[in-house]
């Protein structure tokens, strides 16, 4: 999640939970400063905060949940009334044992199509015991500080199964 305020964190952490169901582990609100390409849309400074779910999810279902939480975004948005356009930005995902994969509405070179609008990227690999990023991997996600969060998230996963990010 990314939010221009960070009392919005606990508001979208409750209309995740009303859709994913109880959440297993929140991380710190951290600064989003590794980039400004959100800030036209909403605002400066930012912040972000990763969250967990304690309910196991299908890859296949990550089309789904990114067009649910779509429909999060844009509840916000009428809320906040254009000040600013995007008060959050929630892009889901899961964490595997060999990766973490994020959901976008944007089409790239390395992206792959799920269907409904729907592209979804591996961001991060994990091998050798630690977190590496790609060639297209963020720059806040190649800088490592979200790997603590992620490999909490990844130890949680239980019998090689695939857990919500």
């Amino acid at each position: 999640m990314i939010a221009s305020r960070r009392e919005l964190f606990d508001e979208a952490i409750s209309e995740l939970t009303a859709a994913f169901g109880p959440a297993d582990l929140v991380s710190e609100i951290m600064d989003f400063d590794l980039t400004d390409y959100y800030n036209e849309q909403m605002g400066s400074p930012l912040y972000r905060r990763f969250v967990s779910f304690e309910r196991l999810i299908p890859p296949d279902s990550l089309a789904e949940a990114k067009l649910m939480t779509n429909q999060v975004e844009a509840r916000f948005a009428e809320r906040a009334a254009g000040r600013p356009t995007r008060p959050v930005n929630l892009d889901p995902g899961y964490v595997a044992p060999s990766k973490l994969v994020l959901a976008s509405m944007k089409d790239f070179s390395h992206r792959i199509y799920l269907g409904r609008g729907v592209y979804a990227e591996v961001t991060l690999l994990y091998r050798r015991g630690r977190w590496e990023p790609l060639g297209w991997t963020f720059p806040d996600y190649a800088s490592g500080r979200y790997d603590a969060f992620l490999t909490e998230a990844r130890s949680r996963i239980a019998g090689g199964k695939e857990k919500s990010k």
